[in-house]
C-alpha cells in the first residue's frame, strides 16, 4: 500500500472537493485509490439511497457503497457502535444519546432546517386541542433518546408540564404506527416518513412542530475507524457533497421531488406537498464551535431531563477537518 504524506493527502482532498463542488467523479483520485474503498453507509428508511438515486446524483460515485437500511435513529446507532457501518445521518439528539452511550464516532457534517420534520401529532378528531390537554395522556416519543423524544420533552415543559403528568409509551416506529392508528396512544412524536404516511393515510392532525424546541440538525457521524482510514474519509468528503447537491436537488426540483417521494411514501402529491417544505428547508452548516455547542445543549437537556447522566465534552466529538464544497 501507497503511504501518503499529510501534505499530498491534504491536496487530494483539497481537490477531491473543488471536483466534487462542479458536480463531477474524482476520476483521478477515484483511478488509484477510490476504486478499492468500500464505503459502508446506513440508511434510515432507505430515503437517502433513495433520493440520491431519483437526482441522478449515484451514476458516477467512484468508490463501492455498501448500503444498510434502518427503521430508525437507534437502531442506524446501534449499527455505528458496533462498527458494521461507516457513516450514518441521525438527528443531533440521538447522536448525542450515541456518544454518551460509549460510541466511537465524530460527527463530520451537519445540515440543517432549523426544527422542522419532527412533529406531535394526534388521530383525526382527537380532542385534544392545545398541547396543555396532554396532561394525563399517553405519548409515545417513538424510540428513548430519538429525536421525536427530544421533542416530546420540549414540548412538556412549554406547557408547564412534567413527565410525571403524562404516560410516556417507547415504541419502535412500526409499533408507535401500529398504536396511533389503534388508538392506543393519545399523541405521537415522530418524523420523516412516519410523519408523512399519518398525515396522508390516518388523516392525522398536527399539534405541534419542532421549530423552536428542536434544533433541526440532521448530522452525519463517522466511526472512529472509518476516520483512520484516508480512503474512506475522502469517499466520507464525496458522499456528504453528493447529499448536499441532493438537498439542492429538493430545492430546485420540486415537481420531481414530489412525484420521487410519493412513490417513496407510497402517499398522494398532496401530503408530500406538505412535506416538502420540511425537506426544501434544509441547508449544509458548518462544523464550528457554535455546531459544538448546540450538541453540549442537547446533552444538557438530556441530562436535566435524566435521560443521560455523568459528563461529556462534545467538543471532542466533532471533527472539523472533512473538505467541503
Amino acid at each position: 500500500m501507497t503511504t501518503l504524506s499529510r501534505r499530498s493527502f491534504n491536496l487530494i482532498l483539497g481537490g477531491l472537493a473543488a471536483i466534487a463542488s462542479l458536480g463531477m467523479a474524482p476520476a483521478a483520485f477515484a483511478a488509484e485509490d477510490l476504486s478499492k474503498v468500500v464505503l459502508r453507509v446506513g440508511d434510515q428508511t432507505g430515503a437517502t439511497r433513495a433520493k440520491l438515486e431519483a437526482a441522478g446524483l449515484l451514476k458516477d460515485v467512484p468508490y463501492q457503497i455498501e448500503w444498510s437500511v434502518y427503521a430508525a435513529a437507534v437502531n442506524l446507532h446501534e449499527a455505528l457502535k458496533a462498527d458494521a457501518v461507516d457513516l450514518g445521518q441521525a438527528a443531533d439528539s440521538p447522536t448525542v444519546s450515541a456518544i454518551a452511550g460509549g460510541s466511537k464516532i465524530k460527527v463530520v457534517a451537519n445540515f440543517s432546517n432549523g426544527g422542522l420534520g419532527s412533529s406531535l401529532i394526534i388521530p383525526e378528531g382527537s380532542p385534544i386541542k392545545t398541547i396543555e390537554d396532554l396532561k394525563g395522556k399517553t405519548i409515545s416519543p417513538t424510540t428513548r433518546g430519538s429525536v421525536a423524544h427530544y421533542l416530546t420533552l420540549g414540548v412538556l415543559k412549554k406547557a408547564g408540564l412534567t413527565q410525571d403528568d403524562v404516560k410516556l409509551a417507547f415504541l419502535t416506529p412500526a409499533d408507535a404506527s401500529a398504536a396511533f392508528q389503534a388508538g392506543s396512544i393519545d399523541a405521537w412524536g415522530t418524523w420523516g416518513i412516519y410523519l408523512a404516511r399519518s398525515i396522508g393515510t390516518l388523516k392525522a392532525t398536527v399539534l405541534i412542530e419542532g421549530t423552536g424546541i428542536n434544533t433541526g440538525n440532521f448530522v452525519f457521524s463517522a466511526t472512529d475507524s472509518a476516520l483512520a482510514d484516508p480512503g474512506k474519509v475522502a469517499a466520507i468528503a464525496d458522499f456528504t457533497a453528493r447529499v448536499e447537491r441532493g438537498y439542492d436537488w429538493t430545492r430546485t426540483n420540486k415537481d420531481a421531488f414530489v412525484d420521487f417521494y410519493a412513490g417513496f411514501a407510497k402517499q398522494d402529491k398532496e401530503t408530500v406537498e406538505y412535506i416538502y417544505p420540511i425537506e426544501a428547508a434544509y441547508q449544509r452548516e458548518p462544523i464550528d464551535d457554535d455546531f459544538a455547542a448546540s450538541l453540549q445543549t442537547v446533552f444538557d437537556t438530556w441530562k436535566e431531563a435524566g435521560v443521560l447522566t455523568g459528563d461529556l465534552k462534545l467538543a471532542d466529538y466533532v471533527y472539523r477537518d472533512l473538505p467541503t464544497n
